[in-house]
């Protein structure tokens, strides 16, 4: 009697240890559409991106010549987490043309701290970001980042040449957490790229 409950145990024991393995999804919403990766689910305030769609990175202002971006860090698991609308290393690119007006909405959903600067294009390879190329061209205090958070800024794309939207803590630059950005005197419109999609139009 003793040894067929000892052998009970044992079974149940091993069915425990089997189910206790298996992997369990994480309860996540991912109802926003990512670029090459799904969105990472650890950690994230999901309820600051629930509704962004890849259309929402790029539309048209409100007023003639002017473009609002909206531009989210740690999109998905690209580079791990350092990317921005889940391209890194430049493999997105928005080109401006010359003299518009550009809204950036910024969003960091996760807990590690990014911000979002506008640099040359060289820059990316500093250890420390210097100020943005273009007046205002820089979230609040972007050496430091932010954390679950958004915020917004506005500039004018008053002079040609290539450029960066970086992240300002420092390295991440350096580790590839920039997109390109053009200021374009032949440009008609504002384009985004990414990857190896056409370039999009503002819908």
């Amino acid at each position: 009697m003793k040894l067929t409950c000892l052998l009970a145990f044992g079974v149940a024991l091993t069915g425990y240890a089997a189910d206790s393995a298996k992997p369990v999804a994480p309860a996540t919403d991912h109802s926003h559409t990512a670029a090459p990766d799904a969105p990472p689910a650890s950690g994230l305030k999901h309820e600051l991106i629930a509704r962004v769609k890849e259309a929402d990175f790029l539309k048209p202002g409100d007023r003639a010549k002017t473009v609002k971006l909206l531009i989210v860090a740690t999109w998905s698991d690209d580079n791990g987490g350092m990317n921005f609308n889940g391209y890194s290393k430049g493999g997105a690119l928005y080109t401006i043309p010359k003299g518009w007006i550009v809204e950036v909405t910024y969003i960091n959903p996760g807990p590690v701290p990014h911000s979002l600067i506008v640099i040359e294009k060289a820059a990316v390879k500093k250890l420390q970001m210097p100020e943005p190329y273009f007046k205002g061209a820089a979230v609040p205090n972007h050496l430091q980042g932010m954390s679950y958070d958004k915020a917004t800024f506005t500039f004018t794309a008053d002079e040609v040449g290539e450029f960066a939207f970086a992240c300002g803590f420092p390295t991440h630059a350096l580790n590839g957490h920039w997109i390109g950005l053009e200021i374009s005197a032949v440009a008609k419109e504002p384009t985004l790229k990414l990857g190896d999609q056409p370039a999009m139009k503002a819908p």
